[in-house]
């Protein structure tokens, strides 16, 4: 195949596993909405629910560090050199063994974390709470463990599937999750209260794993009951996970001192940053996710080969897609988030204070949403070539800047100075990350990549315009709100559309062209 062929079945390859595990991740990003809608009629924004978001960061924090992204990042490299080898045996093997260790090892933490659960919380979780509301966050963490003991297992069939590069079903799973919430806010909540809400989520895991079941047995599963740990393969996943599992510890970690210092602010302001931060996950997961995940296996086998071009080529044009999505989309948070909050959220139990402190949220973590889903992707860069240590210094930098300037931040700003230090933080890291990597590769085609950013903030600031203009044409007509929001969002697209077309910017065409198996770079 020449250099030309097979850069454009690449990018055929991208685009369309890219576009479906986009179309997969926003199935699930409609479960969370219908999740959130029940829970917020039900419960409002107050107390109760900060202690369940609240119970959620240990369980969070145990898993990152056992079985999270580091598993897939370190994992994935290594089972794919069994299956280029043709030795599936030796795969399905490598699988068995670290399944059995991260049961074992999520089973240990989860016990120990399960006995020392109040005083977790009283000293390090949530300070600021009440003691009640202190023993209610232990005994939902307590529930919630369960769930990461089966998110672990889930962790490393998703990691297998992507070994053999199916995407589907592992995409699917997140759609799973928030349904067994949902059963558990219809069914148990009336009798159960908040805790029905902790079962549901054990539930939700549960569906997360069986799905992808139909999958693991057409690629021919097979379990040992083995560790292997003397093996070359199991220990050269272990020892490439150890940096990366730091790196997501010092996520968590930095969201577990985010609600801490949330904790001491108003009731309701850990579930308003909560809810904030979902509502610009939805965008950040079905675009930079999507792309990182998919890009991830490509940028390995370009990294083994050796093939800089390649790699340089793969970063820089689904950057730039990357950047083409999700700048319009954060403005789109900031223009239209309340009422879109209020449509979605607004009733029974949670009224309009509550929507206002969520957009609050939203907005300030808004800003951070180019930079979120571009860490995706170059933190899979490095990744790629093996190189988890650099990011991991540069992530504890990140963290330690999120953290002093949520303190000064928070009391400017209440809960919004913790959302805005949060996309502070994470723009500086990306930009050092992407500086690391110009100089390491030479060039990541940086000229393109801010050519693009100019061009598509400009066709944001035309889409602007125009919401904020048919925001004001229709307060005067006095359209109702699902009419105004329509009306805004499709007239802000149709510009930005027609906006980057004049402009000539070559991401608009990047993935129908790679459907149809034409390259436009």
């Amino acid at each position: 195949m020449t250099p030309s062929a097979e850069h454009t079945a690449r990018n055929r390859h991208l685009a369309r596993n890219t576009l479906l595990v986009a179309a997969s991740f926003g199935l699930a990003a409609a479960g969370g909405l219908l999740r959130n809608m029940i829970i917020a009629r039900q419960f409002g924004l107050g107390a109760e629910l900060d202690a369940y978001f609240a119970a959620f960061r240990l369980p969070d924090l145990l898993f990152t560090i056992v079985a999270g992204g580091a598993l897939a990042t370190a994992f994935i490299p290594i089972f794919a050199e069994f299956l280029s080898a043709g030795e599936r045996s030796g795969a399905w093997r490598l699988a068995s063994a670290i399944t059995n260790l991260v049961v074992l090892v999520t089973l240990g933490f989860a016990l120990l974390v399960g006995l020392f659960a109040p005083w977790l919380v009283r000293v390090f979780i949530a300070p600021g709470f009440d003691p009640a509301q202190q023993s209610e966050t232990a005994e939902l963490m307590r529930l919630l463990l369960l769930s990461t003991v089966i998110f672990g297992i889930s962790s490393v069939q998703s990691s297998v599937l992507h070994g053999f590069k199916h995407f589907l079903l592992p995409a699917l799973a997140p759609a799973m999750y928030p349904l067994g919430v949902v059963l558990g806010a219809l069914w148990l909540a009336p009798t159960y209260g908040i805790k029905g809400l902790a079962i549901g989520a054990v539930a939700g895991s549960l569906f997360h794993l069986l799905v992808k079941v139909p999958g693991l047995i057409h690629f021919g599963f097979h379990w040992w009951p083995v560790l292997d740990l003397k093996t070359r393969a199991v220990r050269s996943v272990l020892i490439l996970m150890g940096p990366r599992i730091l790196d997501l510890a010092v996520f968590q970690l930095t969201l577990v001192a985010t609600t801490n210092l949330a904790s001491r602010l108003d009731a309701g302001s850990v579930s308003a940053l909560e809810w904030g931060w979902d509502a610009m996950q939805l965008p950040e997961t079905i675009i930079g996710t999507a792309f990182g995940l998919v890009a991830f296996p490509t940028m390995a086998e370009l990294a083994a080969r050796k093939d800089m071009a390649g790699l340089r080529d793969t970063l820089s044009e689904t950057l730039r897609a990357v950047c083409t999505l999700t700048i319009p989309a954060a403005a789109g948070l900031i223009l239209l988030g309340r009422p879109l909050l209020g449509l979605l959220y607004q009733r029974g139990n949670f009224d309009a204070a509550a929507t206002e402190a969520v957009f609050i949220a939203l907005r300030f973590f808004a800003l951070g949403l180019v930079a979120h889903a571009g860490l995706e992707l170059i933190a899979r860069a490095f990744f790629a070539q093996k190189d988890t240590v650099t990011p991991l210094l540069i992530a504890v930098a990140a963290a330690v800047m999120n953290i002093l300037l949520s303190i000064i931040l928070m009391q400017l700003l209440g809960h919004g100075g913790l959302a805005l230090a949060n996309s502070l933080a994470v723009s500086a890291e990306v930009i050092v990350l992407l500086y690391v990597l110009r100089k390491r590769w030479g060039s990541i085609h940086g000229r393109d990549i801010l050519q693009t950013i100019g061009k598509v903030l400009l066709a944001t600031l035309a889409m602007s315009l125009v919401i904020i203009l048919v925001f004001s044409l229709a307060a005067n007509a006095e359209f109702g709100q699902i009419s105004t929001l329509l009306a805004a969002s499709s007239a802000g697209l149709v510009t930005f559309v027609a906006a980057g077309l004049l402009l000539r910017e070559k991401t608009f065409k990047l993935i129908p062209a790679s459907l149809l198996g034409r390259s436009t770079w």
